[in-house]
């Protein structure tokens, strides 16, 4: 795996375990406004999506960063019935370490504790390591989000460390990040606990 090249970061759709990813573009806006609209998605977030001016300029910068090739983001969409939840994307993407990013993901409150996360992040690991070439994923949250935190941990990943005074949150708080990773190594084992976890919850999901 070492003297793997990574491939360019290109616009992709990736779907599987009931949720679609789709390229941000302008016609996801209007359905994730109303997926953004809960105040306590953006507790921990540097900006709230609810304001749709504020949802229009990170629009605006996602598709900049994307044209630049330095971002991909997408919109998150369950695939049986259409409806947007969300978002997530790939950044600080460094072709050259064979090295990105997945972060500035947010869910909808009711698909908070569904499979969505899971199944998003097994999407966006699978393309990574396997069609991109990447030997690194890092994955970053706020010291104080528990839940985040919790959650990045049960996918496999590796916690490294805390990045003290990193950001400047909009309400003017100085945030200390977290910061995990899943290295080319550890992607069979995380491979096969993730698809392992999506299916225990589509077997309790049938027994409802």
């Amino acid at each position: 795996m070492a003297g793997k090249a990574f491939t360019k970061i290109s616009t992709v759709t990736l779907k599987g375990a009931g949720i679609t990813l789709e390229p941000l573009r302008q016609r996801h806006l209007a359905g994730l406004h109303k997926a953004a609209q809960s105040a306590d998605i953006w507790t921990y977030m540097a900006a709230n999506l609810a304001d749709r001016k504020v949802l229009e300029r990170w629009h605006e910068d996602a598709r900049r960063l994307e044209k630049a090739g330095q971002q991909l983001t997408f919109a998150i969409r369950l695939t049986r019935s259409a409806t947007l939840i969300g978002s997530t994307r790939y950044l600080n993407i460094a072709p050259e370490h064979r090295r990105l990013e997945i972060g500035w993901t947010w869910l909808a409150p009711t698909e908070w504790g569904s499979r969505a996360n899971t199944a998003a992040k097994l999407l966006l690991f699978q393309h990574a390591f396997e069609k991109l070439g990447a030997g690194r994923v890092e994955l970053r949250t706020d010291a104080l989000n528990v839940r985040a935190r919790a959650a990045i941990a049960r996918l496999g990943a590796n916690e490294e460390g805390v990045l003290h005074r990193h950001m400047v949150m909009a309400q003017g708080r100085v945030r200390d990040t977290v910061q995990f990773a899943v290295i080319d190594e550890d992607w069979p084992r995380v491979k096969k606990s993730l698809k392992a976890r999506l299916k225990g919850r589509s077997a309790r999901s049938a027994r409802q």
